[in-house]
């Protein structure tokens, strides 16, 4: 089991409160991510839930129990940090088997539970290796590994693919989010990287200076951002953002729309405008559109063998039934 509960939990250090009061369940068995920019708290939250940080007035409860003043150790909780950690003169096996070893663990217990997690993380073949003969990847896999082995009601991730360079960062997002289907435990996930909330998550929590500004699935957040705020920070590209007269052909303060949701033509449109910098990934372009008198610059995600190039007059057309539209504060506007 593996349910936690926050119950108006609050973080302040000194006179600062980081984390006002804050409401929020994660389901059992859920892959719950915390995403938002540098310093909206997700860390302090994880850290709170960890119990490496002391809350400063509320209740946090795991499958039930009042777990405010339980120490780490006795939360039954695993956490992998951005760095590994892992102590370069042990070899896998004894980094994997260490939290045991602490705990006493018989050695047949032990034995078993390596070769499980050795199996789930593909490591088996490099047991007997030390860290330095592994890659970043394979490093951060020992790492997970060694919070496996603790059997945990719920594993907590603090940004554990920072480290790591692109291609590899795509790679564990898929084996971290494959072992979340093995294992069936709960996992919380702290990330700056929207993508990586989008991709891996069942529930995504974007923060905001402590605030919870929506929770939802991904699609969820996608389709029906709650506010401007959330609506730039989910999607790549990000939504483009327009006010003014064309806004108000809508009756609303802002409209926004994804760069997928516009097509693009050289000889009509809804919009004209000048290409600037494109972005040419193979499957995909991302123009991006000067001089709309609509916006500083507008982008549109079109095909990868669209052919326009810098100072081409192009036409864009919106597709009306995927516009967003938000009041004078931000908020959504639902139909």
């Amino acid at each position: 089991m593996g349910r936690i509960t926050l119950d108006k939990v609050t973080k302040s250090f000194g006179a600062t409160e980081v984390i006002p009061p804050l409401d929020l369940t994660i389901e059992d068995g859920e892959f719950t991510v915390f995403v938002g920019p540098s310093g909206c708290g997700k860390s302090t939250l994880l850290r709170l839930i960890a119990g490496l940080e002391d809350v400063s007035s509320g209740q946090i409860r795991i499958d039930g129990n009042d777990a405010t003043m339980v120490p780490p150790a006795k939360r039954g909780l695993a956490m992998v940090f951005q760095s590994y950690a892992l102590y370069p003169h042990m070899s896998v096996r004894k980094n994997i088997a260490f939290p045991m070893r602490m705990a006493n663990m018989p050695q047949e217990e032990q034995d078993r539970r390596i070769d499980a997690a050795a199996k789930a993380l593909n490591l088996t073949d490099y047991l007997d290796r030390k860290p330095g003969q592994l890659s970043g990847g394979q490093r951060q896999r020992v790492a997970i590994g060694r919070a496996i082995v603790r059997e945990p009601s719920a594993f907590l991730f603090d940004e554990p693919l920072s480290n790591l360079d692109a291609a590899l960062r795509v790679g564990m997002r898929m084996e971290i989010s494959e072992l979340h289907k093995k294992l069936a435990t709960t996992m919380v996930y702290v990330t700056h990287d929207q993508v990586e909330a989008m991709t891996m998550a069942d529930k995504i929590v974007v923060l905001r200076a402590g605030h919870i500004e929506q929770v939802g699935s991904p699609l969820d957040l996608y389709r029906a951002p709650r506010n401007l705020f959330v609506a730039g920070f989910i999607g790549s590209p990000k939504m483009n953002f327009i006010e003014g007269e064309e806004a108000a052909k809508y009756d609303c303060h802002t409209i926004g729309v994804r760069p997928e949701h516009i097509t693009i033509s050289g000889s009509e449109g809804a919009w004209s405008g000048v290409v600037g910098v494109s972005e040419h990934l193979g499957s995909d372009t991302f123009f991006h559109i000067h001089e709309t008198g609509l916006a500083e610059t507008i982008t549109v995600r079109a095909d990868g063998e669209v052919g326009f190039k810098h100072g081409d007059r192009v036409y864009l057309t919106p597709r009306t039934d995927m516009l967003h539209r938000f009041d004078t504060k931000g908020l959504r506007i639902d139909a």
